[in-house]
């Protein structure tokens, strides 16, 4: 079992600590995102060789959304997730209750929308017809 290196003098690629701190499923998919300019290091924005030492805080946009997280630890190969949690702090903000609500539905059976129904739909997306 690899064991986090908490030395501040250890440094490692970008791509690979994503990947081992379980941020990515597999390693060529991290160096895509830094490829991409998914990934920031202190504001900058990183290629995937670029070294990560411990303090420095890490942006990384990923397809669950964006994550904010301080590099506490180094390790050298993908762990399990106890492990690999202990090697980051997560300063992501919670996500907004309103994003989070369930999406309105209509009643099953009550059909397509009338045209009334959808002039009042648009105007409740903000989408004024005219």
């Amino acid at each position: 079992m690899p064991e986090p290196d908490f030395s501040p003098e250890s440094s490692m690629r970008t791509d690979v600590w994503l990947w081992s701190v379980r941020m990515f499923r597999a390693r060529s998919a991290a160096t895509t995102a830094c490829k991409g300019g998914h990934v920031h290091i202190d504001g900058q924005r990183v290629k995937p060789a670029q070294k990560l030492v411990i303090g420095q805080t890490v942006r990384v946009r990923t397809p669950g959304g964006e994550r904010i997280l301080k590099v506490r630890a180094m390790l050298p190969t993908r762990a399990a997730a106890p492990i690999a949690q202990q090697c980051y702090e997560d300063l992501t903000p919670p996500p907004d209750p309103a994003l989070r609500a369930p999406v309105p539905r209509r009643e099953k059976g009550a059909g397509r929308p009338t045209k009334k129904d959808r002039r009042e739909l648009d105007r409740l997306r903000g989408r004024d017809s005219h």
